[in-house]
Formats: C-alpha cells, structure tokens, sequence
C-alpha cells in the first residue's frame, strides 16, 4: 500500500504547485508585462482620482449623463462581487414589470422622444455589468442630453461617433459605446 501511496501524493503535491502556484504566477507575470493596463482592471482616473472601470458599467442616473444597460446585480447596482444574470425568461412576470418600469423611466426623462426604446436600454446582460451600449441606444438618448445640457444635437452625435468602438480585429462582436468613456467625453466637451 505504501508504494502506491508514495507516488500518488508525490504527484499530487507537484501537479499541485504547478498548476496551482507557478502556472497562476507565470501568467500573472507575463499579463502583467505585456498588457499592464489590462491585468490592473482597466481602471479609469480623472485629475487623479480613480472612477471606474472600463470593463464594469456605473449606474449613471442624472438626465445629462448618457444611461447604460440596467444591473442584475443586487441589492447594489453594477457590483462585481454579484455579477450574474437575473435568471428571469421572456415569460417571467417580474422581468416584463421590469422593463415597462424601465421604459417608462426613459419616456419619463425624455417625453418628446417617440422613438422605439433600444432593447439594451431596458435589459440587462448576461453578466449584470456590462459597460456598453449599442450606438442605437446612445442616440436615443441624444436629445435629452443636447437639452440637459444645452449643447448643439450635432455635438452630442459627433461625440458618440468619437465613441463607437468598432469589431474587435474587423468581424468580432457589435460596434458598441462605452458610457463611462462617452460620459467623460461629455464632460470634457465644454
């Protein structure tokens, strides 16, 4: 028994310190000389003081800032320690009293606008903390912000424009705006 013993604790204490130890600090190591920005968290600082995340939504709540996607994430909006989905399907009560309250809250804050609410501006992600909106849904809150903040429709069109990310390397993905990145472009458009 003590020989077959020997070898397998032998082998699970050195596959242990590989894939448990040198593996994760290899990989830190190399993240963190080839992409420092990235394996920091992507953080954002303004003036010197941190402010988000480009990789986390915020829960942007006043009429001249640009409205990202809701949170699924409870009791406290956009929190990364509670990233998940809601769980809720397109039957779920709770979710469709959901998104009328949130489209509600959107012709509220903007009762001229009679466009069709984009379905990001109402739904939440599969995470809960997405930090993107389709262009769409930026333009559909243009004129609220043109207005809140007294600025020339054109401007605020030409600094979603600005914003837009495209597909990662051409053919990945949707093109998409960061609000965090589109709302710090607003306050530096003076």
């Amino acid at each position: 028994m003590n020989t077959m013993l020997r070898p397998a604790v032998t082998l699970f204490v050195v596959l242990s310190a590989l894939t448990g130890l040198l593996y994760p600090l290899a990989v830190t190591g190399v993240s963190k000389a080839a992409f420092p920005r990235q394996s920091a968290g992507s953080l954002v600082e303004r003036d010197g003081k941190l402010i988000g995340s480009e990789l986390i939504g915020q829960n942007f709540t006043s009429p001249k800032y640009f409205w990202g996607r809701p949170s699924a994430t409870g009791p406290m909006s956009n929190n990364a320690g509670g990233s998940s989905g809601s769980n809720q399907g397109p039957l779920n009560a709770a979710l469709t009293d959901a998104v009328k309250g949130r489209v509600d809250a959107l012709r509220a804050a903007d009762p001229g606008n009679t466009q069709p609410v984009p379905a990001d501006l109402v739904t939440a992600s599969a995470s809960g903390l997405d930090p993107h909106i389709t262009p769409a849904a930026a333009l559909y809150q243009a004129n609220r912000i043109a207005r809140e903040r007294g600025l020339p429709l054109d401007a605020v069109k030409g600094l979603i424009e600005a914003n837009t990310e495209g597909r990662d390397w051409g053919l990945l993905g949707e093109p998409r705006v960061n609000v965090l990145k589109l709302n710090l472009a607003l306050d530096a458009h003076h």
